[in-house]
Order: C-alpha cells, then sequence, then structure tokens
C-alpha cells in the first residue's frame, strides 16, 4: 500500500512530552514540534534546567506556541504522548522512574545503545534486545514504540533548515499509535513516519545510528535515512 498522507489521524491537539529535552535531540524535537504549533512540553530531572530551557527554545524563530518545561514526572504526567530522549547510559533509571506517570499513555524511545572506541561508534547490546523493549519491559501499562532514532540534532536545531529530507521509522506492536507516531512525524516538514516493523526489529533500527555516525564523520554531513518505493 502507498504511503498516504492524509490518511494519518489529526494529532494537532495531542501534548508531547520530551524526557530529555534539555538534550540535543530533545531540543531539536521540540523546537520542530513547536514550530508546527503542538504542545510541546520538555523534562528534566530539574525542573528549573527543563523551564530555563522551554524558555530558550520559545525564543527560537518560527515557534508557534510556547514551549513548557518542568521535572520528568510532571510533564510525563500531563501529556498525552511522551518521548524518551535520554542518553543510553540513564535510559533504564529514567525510564524506571516513570511507570506510574507513564500508565496507560502513548511513549516513543529514540535512544540508540551506541557506543564509540578507537575506531569508531559501533551498537551497543542490550540484554531485552533493544532500547525500546527495554522500555517497554519497563512500561508495561504503556503503550511503547521506537521512532525518531535517525534524526540529525543539528539539522532539527537550526532555525536555516526548513524542510527535513529523511523517513521515521516505526517499530511498534501497536496499528494507532503507529499512525500516531507517523502523524507527528509529518508535522516537520520534509519527514515521513514509515511502518518498519514489531518491537522485535528495533534492534537494527537503533544501530543503524552507529552507521550513520560514521557516515557523517567521513563526509561532514548530517546523512538520514530514506525509504524508496513507498
Amino acid at each position: 500500500m502507498a504511503y498516504d498522507p492524509s490518511a494519518l489521524p489529526d494529532v494537532s491537539a495531542l501534548s508531547v512530552a520530551i524526557i530529555g529535552g534539555t538534550g540535543d535531540q530533545g531540543r531539536g524535537l521540540a523546537y520542530r514540534l513547536a514550530c508546527a504549533g503542538q504542545r510541546v512540553l520538555i523534562g528534566s530531572r530539574q525542573a528549573a534546567r527543563a523551564t530555563a530551557s522551554a524558555e530558550e527554545i520559545s525564543a527560537l524563530p518560527g515557534v508557534t506556541r510556547p514551549v513548557e518545561g518542568g521535572a520528568n514526572a510532571d510533564v510525563a504526567a500531563a501529556a498525552d504522548l511522551t518521548i524518551i530522549a535520554v542518553p543510553w547510559a540513564g535510559h533504564r533509571d529514567t525510564v524506571s522512574a516513570l511507570r506510574k506517570p507513564l500508565a496507560g499513555k502513548l511513549v516513543v524511545d529514540c535512544v540508540n545503545p551506541i557506543g564509540f572506541d578507537s575506531h569508531g561508534p559501533f551498537p551497543l547490546l542490550v540484554d531485552e534486545g533493544s532500547a525500546v523493549q527495554q522500555a517497554a519491559a519497563l512500561l508495561p501499562e504503556s503503550t511503547v514504540a521506537a521512532a525518531f532514532n535517525h534524526v540529525s540534532a543539528p539539522l532539527l536545531a537550526d532555525p536555516a533548515v526548513e524542510s527535513m529530507d529523511l523517513d521515521v521509522m516505526i517499530c511498534t506492536e501497536d496499528r494507532h499509535l503507529a499512525g500516531v507516531v507517523a502523524a507527528l512525524a509529518a508535522r516537520i516538514p520534509g519527514m515521513r513516519g514509515i511502518y518498519a516493523g514489531r518491537l522485535r526489529n528495533a534492534h537494527q533500527v537503533e544501530a543503524l545510528t552507529a552507521n550513520l555516525i560514521a557516515i557523517n564523520r567521513r563526509y561532514k554531513a548530517h546523512a538520514g535515512f530514506r525509504v524508496t518505493d513507498v
């Protein structure tokens, strides 16, 4: 079936929390969604830090709705959908602490377990199979997807970049959530959300980030992925 953006659900009224919203990836996603008019709440372990970051993002060109900030648990409880965008080293502790506020909620994990050594980036082994499978195990009352794993943080954060020429691969067990995430992605100009299988397929999606980092270093680029014939 061909990609049909008109078939996507209306997510304009959806509130989105970004856990790790003070980091590069989280800030970039917050900025782009705020430019689209989405209600965005960014979280941090320190509420004051999140509030300061939200004020900085709100002042950027193109933002049509001010970003809000607060403690992780507070923004997760207030939002309809939460994006996990924390460093891999803190993933387990951060996610496990949010089990209660995220119960019954939609959760998107964009964390990539990547290591670095003298030979460059490489994917790390995860006991559960992938970062998103770890999140799903820690959040049994939530509906979980992997997405936004390959989006360039510098491009997201750059107001001069008007369009993001890439596809977002979505892995989830839930068809409704796949549509919601695809619709959110489509709110960012140039971006598409593409269903890429169940959670068990997320390992290779996350691991591809190591290849992208290697490509970007070699060619001094901000590469992304496009899926052909869809």
